[in-house]
């Protein structure tokens, strides 16, 4: 009887669908995590694009041909590969 005093409450989702990668390595190299803006840019070459700083503490993209850099700072915290 006590449980008729209560609403009974449903669960809704939402199912988020994230490509799976080919295989665990990307088919390039990118730059690793700690590297320095400077490096990268040595290493690497110019990026296509250099996207304007986003957030508190701001973050940069570099856009590259395949892949993007994400620094913290000037230090890399994070490449991914493009999507196609």
């Amino acid at each position: 009887m006590c449980l008729l005093l209560f609403p009974v409450a449903t669960a809704h989702a939402d199912v988020l669908k994230i490509p799976h990668p080919e295989s665990g390595k990307p088919a390039f190299e990118m730059p690793q995590r700690g590297m320095t803006a400077q490096q990268v840019a040595a290493r690497f070459g110019q990026p296509a694009k250099k996207m304007p700083a986003v957030g508190d503490p701001p973050i940069i993209r570099w856009i590259y041909d395949g892949y993007s850099v994400y620094f913290e700072g000037k230090y890399v915290i994070h490449s991914v590969p493009n999507r196609k």
